[in-house]
């Protein structure tokens, strides 16, 4: 009972934050909304509807589930507000653009961040919103005519920027993830212009057979990265662990860190499935809770976003530590699993030379050190850490599809441990 006096405590927390943004509240869904990442840690890609997965042809009604929601003369974040809905109103959803949704009642008519509502029958009415401009379009739109055909068994690439990964063979399935242009993927079934795919970071799920290419090409890709991930990993299980006795033989005094808290804006991550509590808030809260443990030991902290509102694009969050000559990068998320069993931390890390270091690092504090069981490190194809050359993860902080990990990470205790975990872990890091 405690636990869900926090979570309510904390909803109405990150609720006060939403107003002062001006954008729509954060609706708190509760159990049985779709999670949008998968146990990998698919939480770090954005995910959009791509042109074909549109509702055009079929129009339905919603309801909206958040207190104030924007009516938009186009659809796009940065377009002309021509009207608002509040939480209760039934709307007619006649169009999908990306994540944006058509709707009209008696009152008003234009277009909406879809995510907001849901159908009548409790289920999502659409992705996340992308905020992809109109040349990334053309990119996905030009994708489809490049693709070819795939077979069973077969490795595969996806040729758009962004496709929906799905729980099952059909876009009324729910959302999982989504997968990037290059990834390479092996089919393992296929129906009715779908294909059941695996990622070479482990994630299983449907997307469009159509933005799918086969043959040679990702034949080769699919080798080099899955064998990526195979060095990198076993790289991780030969090294040796760190130990928490040498935390304080390291000094913080002086170093650069950038914190990544994940999504954000438009973008609210995986939603807990039983308190609904929102990722996209949870991710600052907690790097706020870093940033002020690293300040308190002398260090310096960047963040590539402080407030709520805030959604940099993932190419500049991987961009702002190099740029700023950093010591290190560290992305804030909580994780999302198909089954409900799925729990406990995890670090992610892409690189064996440049990554595996800090990742060992910061995997020591955090057993143990939360509440929460550690489920060590990953490999991780994330692009906030791929594409960074300073050393990086990306931490998984809990389960948000896990009852007993979210009423844990609803307690400001847990934050607030984790945090000082993270801290440790990086004054750890730099005791070498």
């Amino acid at each position: 009972m405690n636990s869900i006096k926090r979570s309510v405590s904390v909803r109405r927390d990150i609720q006060a934050k939403a107003r002062k943004v001006g954008e729509p509240i954060p609706a708190f869904r509760h159990k049985g909304l779709a999670s949008l990442t998968l146990a990998a840690g698919i939480g770090a890609a954005v995910l959009a509807v791509a042109p074909g997965e549109a509702h055009a042809d079929n129009t339905y009604t919603a309801k909206v589930y958040t207190d104030s929601l924007n009516v938009r003369s186009t659809a796009g974040p940065d377009t002309p507000v021509v009207g608002s809905l509040r939480s209760g109103d039934v709307v007619t959803v006649t169009d999908e653009n990306l994540g944006w949704l058509k709707v009209e009642n008696a009152s008003t008519s234009g277009w909406v961040a879809g995510y907001y509502l849901k159908r009548e029958n409790g289920s999502s009415a659409s992705a996340t919103v992308n905020t992809a401009s109109t040349a990334s379009r053309s990119a996905v739109t030009g994708s489809i005519a490049a693709s070819s055909s795939v077979s069973t068994g077969a490795k595969a690439l996806v040729t758009a920027n962004s496709v929906i990964i799905r729980s099952g063979p059909g876009k009324s399935h729910d959302l999982l993830g989504s997968a990037n242009r290059n990834d390479a993927v092996t089919v393992l079934d296929q129906q009715s212009g779908w294909s059941r795919i695996q990622t070479s970071y482990g994630a299983y799920g449907w997307i469009s057979t159509k933005y799918l290419q086969g043959g040679g090409s990702a034949t080769v890709k699919a080798a080099v990265q899955t064998q990526k991930a195979v060095n990198v990993s076993t790289a991780a299980a030969q090294s040796p662990k760190a130990s928490t006795s040498d935390i304080q033989s390291g000094s913080l005094q002086g170093k650069l860190i950038v914190l990544d808290p994940g999504h954000g804006g438009n973008d609210p991550g995986t939603i807990g499935t039983t308190y609904g509590l929102v990722e996209q808030e949870l991710n600052l809260q907690t790097a706020m809770y870093v940033r002020d443990y690293l300040v308190s030991r002398g260090a310096r902290v960047e963040m590539t976003r402080t407030e709520s509102g805030q959604r940099p694009s993932l190419a500049s969050r991987a961009q702002l530590a190099p740029s700023l000559g950093a010591d290190a990068f560290v992305s804030i998320h909580y994780n999302s699993a198909l089954s409900a069993s799925s729990n406990g931390t995890l670090v992610c890390f892409y690189s064996e030379s440049k990554d595996l270091g800090l990742a060992r690092a910061m995997e020591a504090p955090l057993k143990g050190g939360t509440g929460i069981r550690s489920n060590g490190l990953a490999f991780g194809n994330f692009k906030v850490i791929r594409e960074n050359s300073v050393p990086a993860v990306l931490l998984e902080m809990g389960f948000l599809s896990n009852a007993s990990d979210e009423a844990t990470i609803s307690s400001s205790d847990y934050q607030k441990n984790a945090a000082k975990a993270i801290a440790d872990g990086l004054q750890l890091y730099f005791s070498n």
